[in-house]
């Protein structure tokens, strides 16, 4: 009798432990699912500011007195496959160069076309903003749970390891090397 309460005794905990893992594993993938989330959202509105800047090109060259190449960086980025990360910070430098257009040509601020792709820029400065502080808020609370104990032993385990901030730091920083998305 004693060895048959022995043996139920360690299956129930064995069942415990198993629903817990199954529970955690469940937990980070949720998480993973927000990450992809929020990516394919941040992805969605850098590719949105892409275009905008694209066709403001063709509308500066027409109002603009001037030869050189008008945001030359967005016709290379085309054949690039870039991460969201690096994307950013080259739509970033796009969009300071597109600022620096306004200011030097008057003229175009008086042209309806660049006038609504400018509005729509800033709007997209907006959402790029929330969805980064969105995307840097889960993974704040997935990292949390890969390096806190005992959900660290599921995700190491299962590979899950922490992820970086969307935080529009330069990829070429040491700690940055080694991530991929």
């Amino acid at each position: 009798m004693g060895i048959f309460i022995t043996c139920a005794s360690l299956l129930i905990l064995i069942c415990l432990i198993l629903i817990w893992i199954a529970s955690t594993y469940n937990r980070f993938q949720i998480f993973i699912i927000r990450i992809n989330e929020a990516e394919t959202n941040i992805d969605s509105v850098l590719r949105k500011r892409f275009d905008l800047l694209n066709k403001s090109t063709a509308i500066i060259k027409e109002n603009s007195d001037t030869d050189e190449d008008v945001l030359d960086q967005i016709e290379k980025l085309k054949s690039k496959k870039l991460s969201n990360f690096e994307l950013d910070r080259k739509l970033y430098d796009a969009l300071k160069e597109f600022n620096k257009y306004k200011e030097r040509f008057p003229k175009l601020k008086n042209n309806d076309a660049f006038v609504k792709i400018d509005v729509e820029i800033t709007e997209s400065e907006a959402e790029i903003v929330a969805f980064r502080k969105y995307y840097n808020d889960i993974i704040t609370d997935y990292n949390k749970i890969v390096k806190s104990f005992p959900t660290n032993l599921v995700a190491l385990f299962f590979h899950f390891k922490t992820k970086l901030y969307f935080d529009g730091k330069d990829m070429s920083d040491d700690d940055i090397k080694d991530f991929k998305l």
